[in-house]
């Protein structure tokens, strides 16, 4: 259960506009936000078997994200490096008691994101504001967890994927990686889609609301809805593949437009494939 006196605090912070920015009220209650993101016991979005995705976005979490925003100062910071951003969102410093292995080599981590112990961070790459990443789970080069996206345990982002954030509006859905899943390199998920448990994206794989799925294996096509995001099955093991324009001048020049497909669930065969992931941690 989250502090609804945090809550509200947070909400007249965020109604107060302008007015808030130089306030030392609503300054603790950002930063007492923001505190309670890194520890991990406040999230964008968390688990609730109560709602037809099975998640709840926390909208005035969102808005107090923002807030921090509206009252950052420009401020510059490092020696070797200097990087100039708003005070209120520096990078995250971890220690040893954190248990979170972060490799030399230009990754960043913003203040704001929760990594779990046993995460770990090939360089380089970058987690976002409000990003939660579960225990076990590895961020590969170049890899992007983006602002509130929500990733689970034991999760292997590959080199160069994208888990895109949202912020605006408030009340949408973010990414939504589940436990066990494998993300292949180059691939990308945005717009709020929702990755179920053991999902397995091959190399190149795209993901957006407006991109339909084609499940082979169960005969279906699956879509994003104005009610609901793309969600992609349990299991699901997705690769690119491609579907002919039927009309115009795409079809005459014998155009193909590009489409994940589903081509088979997890199996034996798929986890024996996977084993490598526990070596590397």
């Amino acid at each position: 259960m989250h502090d609804t006196r945090l809550e509200a605090r947070i909400e007249a912070a965020f109604a107060a506009g302008a007015a808030a920015v130089g306030d030392p009220a609503s300054e603790a209650a950002f930063f007492e936000l923001r505190e309670a993101l890194e520890a991990g016991t406040l999230r964008a979005a968390a688990p609730d078997a109560g709602t037809p995705l099975g998640w709840r976005v926390h909208a005035w979490v969102k808005r107090g994200i923002l807030l921090g925003f509206r009252l950052g100062q420009m401020t510059a910071t490092g020696a070797d490096f200097t990087s100039i951003d708003k005070h209120t969102y520096p990078a995250r410093r971890f220690t040893l008691a954190d248990q979170v292995r972060i490799v030399p080599g230009g990754s960043a981590i913003r203040a704001g994101a929760y990594l779990a112990p046993g995460v770990v961070c090939m360089p380089p790459m970058y987690v976002n504001v409000g990003a939660y990443v579960g225990e076990g789970t590895m961020i590969d080069s170049h890899a992007l967890v983006g602002s509130c996206a929500q990733v689970g345990k034991r999760v292997h982002l590959s080199a160069a994927s994208q888990i895109g954030g949202v912020l605006e509006p408030v009340n949408a859905s973010p990414v939504i990686v589940e436990d066990d899943a494998l993300i292949g390199g180059n691939c990308g998920v945005y717009e709020g889609t929702v990755l179920r448990q053991r999902v397995v994206l091959g190399a190149g794989v795209i993901l957006t609301r407006s991109t339909p799925v084609y499940d082979t294996v169960r005969g279906e096509i699956l879509r994003a809805t104005a009610e609901a995001p793309l969600v992609i099955p349990e299991g699901a093991v997705v690769v690119p593949g491609s579907r002919a324009i039927q009309r115009g001048k795409g079809a005459e020049w014998g155009l193909s437009l590009a489409t994940p497909i589903i081509v088979k669930y997890r199996d034996e065969k798929t986890e024996l494939s996977l084993e490598l992931e526990d070596l590397l941690r």
